[in-house]
């Protein structure tokens, strides 16, 4: 891969990482504001919910960004864009999709089968 796409996927990268840190200060500021205690338990259930589902959005999101930091050290490194099990190049158009990925769509695909075999 040349220093040219390196910089184009890190620019991605760096983007996705800017975008979610805005989303997680969103939710901070926003459950904040939306600390009301309502009287009618079903309200109160209601808002539970909803703080619970947004909790464990962010904590993928938490999860998100710890990946895009090691993919950005893998950038910086010289070992992105390369397959952690074959060691083969990972496609463009994979990376594309899924600046993230660590697996060659082969690789990929063979997990994915191992996983399903596993679970029946």
């Amino acid at each position: 891969m040349n220093p040219r796409q390196l910089a184009y996927f890190r620019e991605i990268l760096e983007n996705q990482k800017r975008g979610l840190g805005q989303d997680i200060e969103r939710t901070v500021h926003t459950m904040q504001d939306e600390a009301t205690i309502f009287a009618d338990p079903n309200d109160r259930a209601t808002q539970e919910s909803d703080m619970a589902l947004e909790l464990r959005n962010r904590d993928r999101e938490r999860k998100l960004i710890k990946k895009i930091n090691e993919t950005i050290t893998h950038i910086e490194s010289g070992e992105y864009g390369y397959c952690e099990k074959c060691g083969v190049e990972i496609g463009l158009k994979r990376l594309e999709a899924r600046p993230t990925a660590t697996l060659c769509i082969d690789c990929k695909t063979l997990d994915e089968l191992r996983e399903k075999q596993v679970a029946k």
